[in-house]
């Protein structure tokens, strides 16, 4: 099969589109690199089941109903063709969103069938030899009755991540993960976190206890597997990267922060390495409060063609720092560590996958940000599969005119990937905060640190996108710049649009990648002249006027957000994105939504992910690793389920 011939687009569940992701650069590595990336895969499908758990305390159980019908229950008769037709979209909207809440809204969604119909069909998946999570002395019977509300009721738990619970509510008793059990606000006064990324907080009648996440602890048995195969990894890693594992390895042993600190310094320092991990409790937008970390595993290796770029921005981050338009006392001055590279994802699991990102930049300690540096990565084979796969009718419902609608074909997609890899490599990677922050900017701004962080480094991308300085070393043509610029403009208004149509009820934004967005955008029309909003046939649209008075604001606002961050300053926090990022027109949303039902319009992608696999040699060593292309979710979740 050539380049041009691949199938990337694969199915629409919902309004969710799935597509093939894949890794050509994995063909390019040695015998070696594809032992060590092959031992890297079986450690990130090892810890997949910590992220269905600490997203909902139900998913574990739900998914192991929904799968065993799926494989014992190929086919059935009558109304039950149906209501297993209804299983399996659910399921994969399921494994999609690692559990039954939707990753961009935070909203619960749920089984379309009857209860009584979900318990026929898991009758015949017992009957054909399906064997489910019982609990000590509990019949299956039990089981759908304990899950019934989970699965069906949509007003029960119905947000796993609560960050605007209304008058009186709180965010931690608002949200249903499971990263607390029985914890509000009001019972963290006073308490000290031991080990706050890595630890479920559960109130008891003694107090409130850490659950460290850890081997003999919990999760203990998942991470011991995450272990066995990182030490399998080890003697096929170069030094840099094996020293990296080792203190991976000590942390999943401990989970001491300090450990956890020496791993992110030691990931930090090797920055040659063509084949890497991310593997372990990392983001923290899963948590309201964004203090806990959510589970990951991805492995990537470089893709030399495209890292020429992100390499040049990386070797100018000094030169960038100062050109920021935010205050002296905010600003790095020693720059150091930073690096870049253009990517192909092997596998993402948990917090990264099925959905995924298209820009890395870790680690997330400030202290070591600022003493160490930081590893930016772009993962342009996810920019591909999305590139290919994006309907023409986007452009065409949602640009202004032909004008808009040809520079977005034309520029759009290199314009995006400037944008992200500004975002990642300089964007996370810039400023500094105040010495009594202590490198936790996180514990002042609480719920709206994720936000704010995005925000900022979103506006570094759009500020920096227009300095002429891009084209003086190479990373733009000076004659493509204008309108690479304009169209990212374009792109970024057009999108705060067009994203509502991920959020089918309420009239608030909970993901703050979208709030983000939005707050930008916002903010901008109510202090620039940068954009106009125009209607045209019942269709409203956000029309960049000014590129300049664009970019203008952008600088306005980053110092402002930047002055937010360096301070810790939460109140003005709140009032910035309470003001500008958290609600939204639902009349605007009803009509985007109609609008992109009209084209059948996804609102979001999925991605099927490279499978791996080893060829062995008669004395049972690996000889080589061969990659492929399974087309198929179902068949790659029910895949990794069988080996996680």
């Amino acid at each position: 099969m050539t380049h041009d011939d691949r199938r990337y687009f694969l199915e629409q569940v919902d309004d969710i589109a799935v597509v093939q992701c894949y890794a050509d650069a994995f063909e390019t590595l040695t015998l070696d690199q594809k032992r060590l990336a092959w031992h890297l895969y079986r450690a990130a499908l090892a810890g997949r089941d910590i992220y269905y758990d600490q997203r909902c305390r139900h998913a574990l159980d739900m998914r192991a109903v929904l799968e065993g019908i799926l494989r014992f229950v190929p086919a059935a008769e009558g109304a039950l063709a149906a209501a297993l037709a209804e299983v399996r979209r659910y399921t994969k909207l399921f494994w999609i969103n690692s559990g039954p809440y939707e990753v961009l809204t935070a909203r619960k969604f749920v089984l379309r069938c009857r209860p009584d119909e979900l318990r026929e069909l898991v009758r015949l998946a017992e009957a054909a030899g399906a064997r489910f999570l019982l609990r000590d002395d509990e019949t299956v019977d039990d089981l759908l009755e304990r899950l019934r509300r989970p699965f069906f009721d949509p007003e029960y738990e119905p947000l796993v991540t609560s960050k605007v619970p209304g008058p009186g509510g709180d965010v931690l008793t608002a949200s249903a993960n499971n990263l607390y059990v029985g914890v509000s606000l009001a019972d963290l006064e006073g308490f000290q976190e031991r080990y706050p990324l890595n630890s479920r907080l559960v109130r008891t009648p003694d107090g409130l206890v850490e659950q460290v996440y850890r081997i003999g602890g919990l999760y203990g048995e998942q991470i011991a597997r995450i272990v066995e195969h990182l030490r399998l990894a080890l003697p096929w890693a170069p030094a840099p990267t094996r020293r990296a594992l080792e203190a991976l390895i000590r942390f999943y042993e401990s989970g001491e922060t300090a450990d956890r600190v020496a791993y992110d310094i030691a990931w930090v320092q090797d920055q040659d390495a063509p084949v890497d991990t991310i593997n372990g409790f990392i983001e923290v937008y899963l948590d309201a409060r964004g203090v806990k970390g959510a589970w990951e595993g991805i492995v990537y290796c470089v893709n030399r063609e495209r890292t020429e770029m992100l390499e040049r921005l990386a070797a100018a981050a000094p030169a960038f720092e100062l050109r920021m338009p935010w205050k002296d006392a905010y600003r790095r001055t020693d720059v150091v560590g930073v690096t870049a590279r253009a990517v192909d994802t092997i596998v993402q699991t948990g917090d990264a996958g099925p959905m995924s990102a298209i820009g890395i930049n870790l680690p997330n300690d400030e202290h070591i940000r600022e003493r160490y540096g930081s590893k930016s990565v772009t993962l342009v084979n996810v920019i591909a599969a999305y590139e290919r796969s994006e309907p023409r009718a986007v452009r065409e419902e949602f640009c202004w005119d032909d004008d808009e609608r040809v520079r977005a074909e034309k520029w759009g997609p290199l314009a995006g990937e400037l944008a992200t890899a500004i975002h990642e490599v300089l964007g996370h990677g810039s400023g500094r905060v105040a010495d009594r922050l202590e490198g936790q900017p996180q514990r002042y701004l609480r719920e709206t640190y994720s936000t704010i962080e995005e925000t900022r480094a979103d506006l570094v991308a759009l500020y920096v996108l227009g300095d002429p300085y891009l084209a003086e070393i190479g990373v733009v043509p000076a004659d493509d710049q204008p309108a690479i610029v304009q169209a990212e403009y374009e792109a970024y208004a057009r999108n705060v649009v067009y994203q509502l149509r991920r959020v089918r009820s309420g009239d608030t934004l909970e993901e703050d990648h979208m709030r983000n967005r939005q707050l930008i955008i916002h903010w901008l029309l109510e202090h620039t002249d940068a954009i106009e909003i125009r209607r045209r046939d019942g269709r409203t649209y956000y029309v960049v006027v000014s590129v300049e008075a664009f970019r203008a604001g952008c600088a306005r606002l980053l110092a402002d957000v930047q002055a937010i961050k360096a301070e810790g300053d939460y109140q003005a926090a709140r009032r910035l994105v309470e003001t500008y990022g958290t609600r939204f027109d639902p009349a605007l949303r009803d009509e985007v939504v109609a609008r992109a039902a009209r084209h059948n319009l996804p609102s979001a992608t999925a991605f099927v992910q490279p499978d791996l696999e080893p060829v062995y040699g008669p004395d049972g060593s690996v000889v080589d690793v061969r990659v492929s292309y399974p087309l198929d979710l179902q068949a790659q979740m029910l895949a990794y389920s069988s080996i996680s």
